[in-house]
């Protein structure tokens, strides 16, 4: 029979799931663009990592994924919202797949909501770090777009 250990731990917090600690690395991240903290956003990227924005070149690195994650916020978006749909693990790597919703401030205030779909991809460098993260935007329903 399975007896919990009884060692005199400081932390004996059960250890979290894969899937918990990607789908709460991934809430960082929203809250970290919605809030403005660029480059806390891109510090969840590895060195090497690339993030590949729609209609952008790639951007390889912390300080390049900061610059395009400031450009997005600077543009008018904001409100980020993630969500996990599934995550497969296997070693040290992890594929996360998702849905995310954005607005889109135009200069008049005019609010535009934009609904997609993700794929990032993660590496355990001691902790889970971004390799790749991209996306895409799903066509509008036509009521969308009449509303």
């Amino acid at each position: 029979m399975y007896r919990p250990y009884g060692g005199s731990l400081a932390d004996s917090r059960p250890f979290q799931s894969v899937e918990a600690q990607l789908r709460g690395l991934t809430q960082d991240f929203a809250m970290s663009f919605n809030t403005g903290n660029y480059d806390q956003a891109a510090a969840l990227f590895a060195s090497d990592g690339v993030l590949m924005a729609p209609q952008q070149e790639a951007a390889y690195g912390q300080k390049p994924v900061e610059k395009v994650l400031r450009q997005l916020g600077e543009a008018g978006y904001g409100d980020l919202r993630l969500e996990t749909t599934r995550v497969d693990c296997s070693g040290e790597m992890a594929m996360e797949l998702g849905r995310f919703s954005v607005v889109l401030r135009l200069p008049d205030g005019t609010p535009i909501q934009e609904r997609g779909k993700y794929v990032r991809v993660w590496k355990r460098l001691g902790a889970w770090l971004l390799m790749a993260d991209c996306w895409s935007r799903s066509v509008q329903a036509a009521s969308d777009r009449a509303a």
